[in-house]
């Protein structure tokens, strides 16, 4: 029997598609925050907030470097934000053990409780879409966003992940 080597189908997205594809992720976002920023409107708190605490609790000991060059922010900004996480409890900071220059962040309990807060609306809403999508349509979905992602040392973040596991 011959070898018959498949190779994947090409996508060509017409204009309409793309800016289709752009509204589709406007729409998505607006709905994806909006639950996250009623909660974080109680506490006086942004989006940056929302941010410094998901990446803080995904990563616990990052330096405020390496948040820097997740964010891409100015440190006078986040030095407003991690000062606020810091005053109400949510956020810890700790010199680093070789380099005592370097502050390592870590949610407090009360943090933990917090972006478990903030997160779980999005949370139940990412696992319904996943669910209702299936699993090849939440692999397209990785490629896709992954395809986004203009950094290359933001892609790599995720290479260790197999089959979208950490």
């Amino acid at each position: 029997m011959t070898d018959i080597k498949l190779r994947p189908e090409p996508v060509f997205a017409d204009e309409d598609e793309v800016r289709e594809g752009i509204e589709l992720l406007f729409f998505a976002y607006r709905d994806f925050i909006a639950e996250p920023d009623a909660i974080l409107a109680r506490y006086g708190f942004g989006r940056a907030h929302h941010r410094v605490i998901h990446f803080v609790g995904r990563h616990p000991h990052m330096t405020v470097s390496e948040l820097l060059g997740i964010l891409h922010i100015t440190k006078q900004s986040l030095s407003r934000v991690l000062s606020e996480l810091v005053e109400q409890g949510f956020i810890t900071q700790r010199p680093g053990p070789r380099d005592r220059r370097q502050r390592l962040l870590e949610l407090t309990s009360d943090g933990r409780r917090f972006e478990r807060e903030v997160s779980a609306p999005q949370r139940a809403r990412v696992a319904e879409a996943y669910r209702q999508a299936g699993a090849a349509a939440v692999d397209g979905f990785r490629g896709v966003l992954m395809a986004i992602i203009a950094d290359p040392g933001d892609r790599r973040r995720f290479d260790d992940v197999a089959g979208g596991k950490r």
